[in-house]
């Protein structure tokens, strides 16, 4: 996969009540544990579909923005998959990724962004917390980032998750990244920390996995009054 979701997922690996930790297992060696349950759990991953709210922060001005939404995916090899978010609160944006190309598309505002799903402008929009959220591949993640295991913490709606810090080896566009991963392997959320203290923050819930999803829905029809930016 690309980078917006290479690692898994996305991808998106993105039940969901945890079954029973492997206490003396994990113990001895808590990281390798869930790096291999991470890994396991995306290669058995045929879709998802779950409920996503985000919540970026503004470190300086103490502003805090909220969006929901949902969001679709079918993972597939290399580039060749297929994501859809849709942004519904506070407004409604329409986001979609097909082998390695993405549409934004606002409808109030009758504009649409195109280009590579490597892009800051989708970036902009969560790509970051999102390709973190689903990153799988424990070669990848040992090779790009040094692992910190931070323990088990209950997340929103009293999920038991294990918490791993990851701190990128190579310069990035963040300082690091905390993800929360549950007994199975499923990645349920991500803190990204900027270079400047920023947050934004992403987390999965009402998830359903490996259920029908029609291809179309990926593909965004835009409507011909659209104005249409490469970026």
């Amino acid at each position: 996969m690309n980078k917006f979701f290479r690692y898994g997922f996305t991808a998106i690996a993105l039940t969901f009540i945890l079954g029973a930790f492997a206490a003396e297992r994990t113990q001895a060696q808590p990281t390798t544990e869930i790096l291999k349950r991470m890994d396991e759990h995306y290669k058995a991953l045929k879709s998802l579909q779950a409920n996503i709210a985000r919540e970026k922060t503004d470190s300086q001005l103490g502003e805090v923005d909220k969006t929901s939404g949902t969001i679709s995916l079918l993972p597939g090899a290399g580039r060749n998959f297929s994501m859809r978010l849709d942004w519904t609160e506070p407004r409604t944006e329409i986001i979609s990724v097909v082998n390695g190309q993405y549409v934004l598309y606002t409808p109030n505002l009758k504009q649409a962004y195109t280009g590579s799903s490597e892009s800051k402008q989708l970036n902009s929009k969560g790509g970051s917390a999102l390709k973190v959220i689903g990153m799988t591949k424990k070669e990848e993640l040992k090779a790009n980032y040094n692992i910190e295991y931070l323990g088990q913490e209950n997340i929103s709606g009293g999920i038991q998750t294990w918490h791993l810090k990851l701190t990128p080896k190579a310069q990035a566009e963040y300082k690091f990244a905390d993800i929360w991963v549950d007994g199975n392997g499923m990645p349920l959320q991500v803190k990204i920390t900027q270079s400047n203290n920023d947050t934004d923050v992403i987390l999965l819930t009402g998830l359903k996995k490996n259920v029908s999803i029609p291809g179309n829905i990926f593909k965004v029809s835009l409507p011909k009054d659209t104005k249409v930016i490469k970026g």
